[in-house]
């Protein structure tokens, strides 16, 4: 046997003996931001879930009052940017990207450790609210990452409807320019990754082991051997090797086609059951921003068009309200669907 084989067997092994205790509810996502020519940047993501998650989508204003929802303590903030969002049982935003292009996506983490309640000297935020806070008050990376460094509040987790499981998540933010930045709650404290070059994530491990994973993968041809279970840490090799070998190009037709292929590799087929495996998460939708042309687009595992949303073509004034796409009840969409949104009053985060 190679020194190559044995190493893969034995990363392997380790990896299963890493993840086979996390019994409950599974969460498996893929995130990936592709850079292409002529400041060509793009988003795509699978939400990967063990129970149905009800998503519908929400056009947000400008000016809305927001609220932490964690009782007294709770921040308060008027949201600067409009955004379209994916939302979760209609009570937190898991997904989304705002009029300047920055996209916001929540990915699990098992080892997400958010501070203890008698441990706070700051205000608090809802997890459910924690990417849509970034894509109301922030253009750019930079800018959030600056802000949210200053720890000027806490991360709260809730459960997950009609579960006693607490949600772990981490934030995954990328803008126009290809910057990203990762932000993660271990062991109560926050961690902040940032560089452009952090193009891949899945949900465990930590985003640190990651990375580590990911650099002795790059040493095994990408052409010869990938790894092909639907473990998080198979998924973010394959993402990131089928993300440098798709076609650089600034067609948004391709460029776009190529990133749903992308997240559909990595993706895990519906309502697939494995003895043995209990936290295998099947894929329940996928989105693809294009940051640079400012359109969201979202296919469900269950209907058969992806369809998308023209954000230039919204009107995200103060005065224009909220609005929804209800996806709910199997809804099928086809092409630009920004004029079939209607008056809603806004979902309400789950919180305390």
């Amino acid at each position: 046997m190679s020194v190559v084989i044995r190493r893969i067997l034995a990363i392997a092994i380790l990896v299963a003996l890493k993840t086979s205790t996390f019994i409950g509810i599974a969460e498996a996502c893929t995130r990936v931001v592709y850079k292409g020519p002529n400041d060509t940047v793009l988003t795509g993501r699978t939400m990967d879930f063990s129970l149905d998650i009800p998503a519908n989508l929400w056009i947000f204003p400008r000016g809305m009052q927001r609220n932490g929802e964690v009782g007294p303590n709770s921040i308060q903030w008027t949201s600067k940017y409009g955004s379209v969002i994916a939302s979760s049982w209609d009570i937190g935003t898991p997904d989304g990207m705002n009029e300047k292009g920055l996209v916001a996506n929540l990915l699990w983490l098992v080892q997400s450790q958010y501070p203890a309640l008698i441990k706070w000297e700051s205000a608090g935020l809802t997890v459910g609210a924690w990417a849509q806070y970034v894509l109301d008050n922030f253009a750019t990376v930079a800018e959030a990452v600056e802000a949210l460094s200053r720890e000027e509040f806490v991360v709260v987790t809730d459960v997950i409807p009609g579960t006693d499981k607490l949600t772990t998540v981490h934030l995954s933010i990328s803008d126009p320019t290809g910057d990203n930045a990762i932000f993660e709650y271990i062991n109560g404290r926050l961690v902040i990754h940032h560089d452009p070059s952090y193009t891949v994530m899945t949900n465990d491990p930590i985003f640190e082991e990651q990375l580590a994973i990911n650099e002795y993968w790059q040493t095994v041809p990408g052409n010869m051997f990938l790894p092909g279970t639907n473990r998080a840490t198979d998924r973010f090799v394959r993402a990131s090797y089928y993300l440098n070998a798709i076609p650089q190009t600034d067609d948004p037709r391709i460029s776009v086609a190529s990133v749903f292929s992308v997240i559909r590799n990595t993706s895990v087929p519906y309502g697939i059951s494995i003895e043995g495996f209990p936290n295998l998460a099947t894929t329940q939708w996928r989105t693809v921003a294009d940051q640079k042309n400012l359109v969201y687009y979202f296919e469900t595992a269950i209907t058969p068009n992806t369809f998308w949303v023209d954000l230039k073509k919204i009107d995200f004034s103060e005065t224009s309200g909220s609005r929804v796409l209800r996806l709910t009840n199997g809804e099928i969409y086809a092409g630009e669907v920004s004029s079939e949104f209607v008056r809603s009053e806004p979902f309400r985060f789950q919180g305390l």
